[in-house]
C-alpha cells in the first residue's frame, strides 16, 4: 500500500502511520497463512449434497486446483480417514464430521439449547432449530426435527441464507447497523420462490419490523409450503446472540394461526435458554451479530 507524500503537516504524518501499520498488518497475514491447509479445506469443500462422489477432475475443477494438486490432497485425507476412494469416485467419510463437531462441542449454547428445542418441539409438534449468523449465511447450531417438511434436508452444519430464512431475519435485525448497509448493498438477493423478497429497500423495512415487533416470520419465501417463525436469544447484557424457530407445513393454517400458536412458546423457550445462558456465565463467550 503506497504511503502518501510527506506535506510536513500533522494530517500526513498520520495518514503515514496509519498506512504503514495496514501494510504491516497485511505482511502478517500474508505469512501467517498456510496454503496447503487453505487447499486442503477447499478440497473437503468441494464435496456437497448435490455432489457427494466425484472424480479427481470434478475435484480439482471445484476446488480451483490443478489435478495433480488435487491428487495429492485427496490421497492424504484418504490417508487420513476423512475421505474414501473406489479408485476412480471420490467421497468423504463421516469423520469429516469431527471438524464441525469440534466447534459445536466448544459452544455451550447448543448444549443448553437442546433441551429447551426438544420440550418446544413437544408442545407445538414441529420442527425446532437454533442458529447463528456466519456471512451472509444462517448456520444451524442446534435442532430437534418432528419430520421432514422441507425438501432441503436440515440438520445441524446446514447453512441457508440469511435474507429469505426467518432466523436470518432475526439475525440481520439486530446485526451491527454499518454491516448491515454493506450486506443488502452487495448480497443477491434471489428469488427463491414467488414469495421472496428480493428488493435490498424493502428486506430493509421487513428487517426494521423484525426488530421492532423481536419476532420474524417467513411465509413461504424459502420454499413453497414452508412457514417459519423465529425469535432472538439473548445473553446477559440483552445482545442478541442466536435465533431460536419452528418451522411449520402451511396447512397447519394461515400466518396469522401459526404466528398465535407458535409465537409465544417460542418466546418462552427462547427466554429459558437466555436464562440458562445468564446462569451459566456464558453470555461474554457471544457477541452480537456480526460487528
Amino acid at each position: 500500500m503506497p504511503v502518501p507524500a510527506d506535506d510536513g503537516s500533522e494530517d500526513s504524518v498520520v495518514e503515514a502511520a496509519i498506512d504503514h501499520s495496514l501494510t504491516q498488518l497485511d505482511d502478517e497475514r500474508s505469512a501467517a497463512h498456510v496454503q496447503s491447509l487453505a487447499r486442503g479445506l477447499a478440497v473437503i469443500k468441494a464435496f456437497s449434497a448435490d455432489q457427494p462422489e466425484m472424480t479427481l477432475s470434478d475435484v480439482a475443477r471445484e476446488a480451483g486446483l490443478t489435478r495433480a494438486t488435487a491428487r495429492r490432497f485427496l490421497h492424504t485425507l484418504v490417508d487420513l480417514g476423512y475421505v474414501r476412494t473406489d479408485g476412480r469416485l471420490f467421497a468423504l467419510r463421516p469423520r469429516v464430521l469431527e471438524l464441525g463437531y469440534a466447534y459445536i462441542s466448544s459452544m455451550s449454547l447448543p448444549g443448553l439449547a437442546h433441551p429447551h428445542l426438544e420440550a418446544l418441539v413437544a408442545r407445538v409438534g414441529e420442527s425446532a432449530s437454533l442458529s447463528v449468523l456466519d456471512g451472509d449465511d444462517v448456520v444451524y447450531i442446534a435442532r430437534v426435527p418432528v419430520k421432514r417438511i422441507m425438501t432441503v434436508a436440515i440438520s445441524v452444519g446446514t447453512r441457508l441464507p440469511a435474507y429469505a430464512t426467518s432466523m436470518g431475519r432475526v439475525l440481520l435485525a439486530h446485526a451491527d447497523p454499518d454491516w448491515l448497509t454493506v450486506y443488502l448493498a452487495r448480497v443477491e438477493l434471489r428469488r427463491l420462490t414467488r414469495w421472496t423478497v428480493t428488493d435490498p429497500a424493502g428486506l430493509r423495512l421487513v428487517l426494521d419490523r423484525v426488530r421492532r415487533d423481536d419476532y420474524a416470520l417467513v411465509d413461504q419465501e424459502l420454499e413453497m409450503g414452508l412457514r417459519s417463525v423465529a425469535v432472538p436469544v439473548r445473553d446477559a447484557g440483552g445482545v442478541v446472540v442466536a435465533a431460536m424457530n419452528v418451522a411449520a407445513p402451511a396447512d397447519r393454517g394461515d400466518a396469522a394461526s401459526v404466528r398465535a400458536d407458535l409465537l409465544p412458546r417460542l418466546w418462552q423457550a427462547a427466554a429459558a435458554v437466555s436464562a440458562d445462558l445468564v446462569a451459566g456465565g456464558h453470555g461474554a463467550r457471544y457477541s452480537r451479530p456480526p460487528a
